[in-house]
């Protein structure tokens, strides 16, 4: 069948503006993604029906057929069985509800178990799927002992995710953006510095990344509450937690009532997980860097590694240790039985949006969105508004395809083919701007994967971590952009970084004085039902 791409048109962003605006009004997350589906796929078959369902069902075999074995795909949705399987046997073991008690000994406050969860995020930092899963998992036993909402452990987990894994070199995506930058460098003539000298200078300049930390910590230290997060707050406060679960976490099977649950039982298991899957990291990726002639080193197999694999394996290991260990506390077959079941049942609702989405993310690219919007960045502009204009435009495409690794792979060649034309001076800050909006698309979107992931982690309502998350993202990304436009007038990082830095100090006193606002109202009138 003969389709067409929209990357001179406005309809190229239909698709995902109705997938979008219709999951933030209906709050009905699949249905929202399949309307965008269906209307993305009439428009690249130019409105013929049958076409178009055809072209929506080869969309869907692809992801998991594509030309062979779609090994990534199907290799990241047995990531979240085996893991909810995992989870689903440290119920069963009772090492939740020990870690949770023992936990409870020694943070005490609301404060101190947001500040555990922010700091397991900046820990776990290999790759941002394992990071929003993992995090989530340890974390939740204690933040629902502490009264805090799952709508406020997904935005520590989903800011301490990607914002991290784009400043750390040690990472997968820190090893995809230096070979990227280095790519980019040798084509433009740049060699007075490496390419993992460059990523390393440009994390100050990444000021989406380096604020969202910074609010993220301001936010956990201070219980700042804006927006709809506040709402949310005060029902955790009184124990509503699982009213806005994408799933009920699976713990009808459990040991917690014969008192057999051991802290070790969560963290044995999860320190598995965590050192298996970085082991496999470094097999797969030096494997890789040997198979092509070159000398192992950690960096080298951080960019060639087979992420989705070494998940897999990881997390198979991890799960087999802990079944092994798991013998000892002599359960019946039907309490195993249950277990798995309920851990693959409490991942579905992920699977699902996560398929959709990735249909979706297919469809906008045959309509060519990215390249629609990358084409508005042109010879109009002042070399001065660069830096923010590509900041701006990135975050655009990076929230309506819900990919930055697609956004980084459309703008940062762009980026530097702008800075070489105008002044090879601000190469850098130019690409960090780039890499600083489709870090914030991605954070941000309905769509994204590892927004998905971090509602999965947290056992949160999807669409109530896109809202509740939304405030504070949208006031770094302001933050950001006043600092890219100062970077771009003055040419001078420090002066932008400042600028921002400012911003950021006067947003925090601003949200503390609306928290504490909010809760003085709050102590004289009853929380609504609805």
């Amino acid at each position: 069948m003969q389709l067409f791409s929209y990357n001179h048109s406005v309809l190229s962003l239909l698709a995902p503006a109705i997938a979008i605006l219709l999951a933030i009004i209906t709050r009905k997350v699949l249905l929202s993604l399949g309307a965008g589906i269906v209307v993305g796929s009439l428009l690249v078959t130019h409105f013929n029906a049958v076409n178009s369902l055809s072209y929506i069902l080869e969309k869907f075999i692809a992801i998991f057929w594509n030309d062979g074995f779609n090994r990534n795909n199907v290799f990241i949705l047995l990531f979240l069985i085996l893991l909810g399987v995992l989870t689903s046997l440290i119920c069963l073991s009772g090492g939740a509800k020990a870690f949770g008690e023992w936990a409870w000994t020694r943070i005490k406050s609301r404060i101190g178990a947001q500040l555990f969860a922010v700091t397991l995020g900046f820990l776990i930092f290999i790759d941002d799927y394992f990071n929003s899963l993992a995090v989530g998992s340890i974390s939740r036993p204690l933040t629902d002992r502490q009264g805090i909402s799952r709508a406020k452990l997904a935005y520590l987990i989903d800011s301490t995710s990607a914002p991290v894994c784009v400043i750390t070199p040690v990472s997968s995506w820190g090893a995809y953006i230096i070979g990227m930058i280095g790519t980019i460098m040798t084509v433009h003539g740049v060699s007075d510095i490496s390419a993992i000298h460059a990523f390393v200078t440009m994390i100050p300049m990444n000021l989406y990344a380096v604020f969202g930390l910074a609010m993220v910590i301001a936010v956990a230290w201070l219980d700042l509450n804006v927006g709809p997060m506040r709402l949310r707050e005060e029902r955790a406060k009184t124990g509503e937690l699982y009213d806005q679960t994408m799933g009920t976490p699976p713990g009808a099977a459990q040991l917690d009532d014969h008192g057999k649950g051991r802290v070790a039982d969560l963290v044995i298991p999860i320190f598995l997980l965590v050192l298996l899957t970085i082991i496999a990291m470094l097999w797969t990726g030096g494997a890789a860097l040997v198979a092509g002639g070159q000398s192992f080193s950690v960096l080298g197999a951080f960019e060639k590694t087979d992420v989705a694999g070494s998940l897999v394996w990881g997390s198979s290991l991890g799960l087999t240790l802990t079944a092994i260990r798991m013998i000892g506390h002599n359960l019946k077959g039907t309490l195993w039985l249950k277990a798995i079941v309920e851990g693959v049942r409490s991942m579905l609702p992920a699977i699902y949006i996560l398929i959709f989405a990735w249909v979706l993310i297919s469809v906008i690219d045959q309509l060519e969105t990215g390249a629609y919007l990358a084409s508005l960045v042109g010879d109009a502009f002042s070399t001065s508004y660069l830096p923010m204009i590509l900041f701006v435009v990135s975050c655009v495409m990076a929230f309506a395809t819900g990919t930055s690794w697609g956004t980084f792979g459309i703008m940062l060649p762009i980026a530097g083919d702008m800075a070489a034309a105008a002044d090879i001076a601000m190469l850098l800050p130019m690409l960090s701007a780039v890499l600083a909006g489709a870090v914030f698309g991605d954070h941000c979107s309905p769509i994204s994967d590892t927004t998905i992931l971090s509602s999965t982690g947290a056992s949160c309502h999807h669409i109530d971590h896109v809202n509740t998350q939304l405030p504070y993202a949208l006031t770094i990304a302001m933050i950001a952009a006043l600092g890219y436009f100062v970077m771009g007038m003055t040419e001078s990082v420090a002066a932008g970084f400042m600028t921002s830095l400012a911003a950021f100090a006067a947003t925090v006193v601003v949200f503390k004085k609306l928290s504490v606002s909010y809760k003085r109202n709050r102590s004289t009138v009853d929380i609504p039902d609805g």
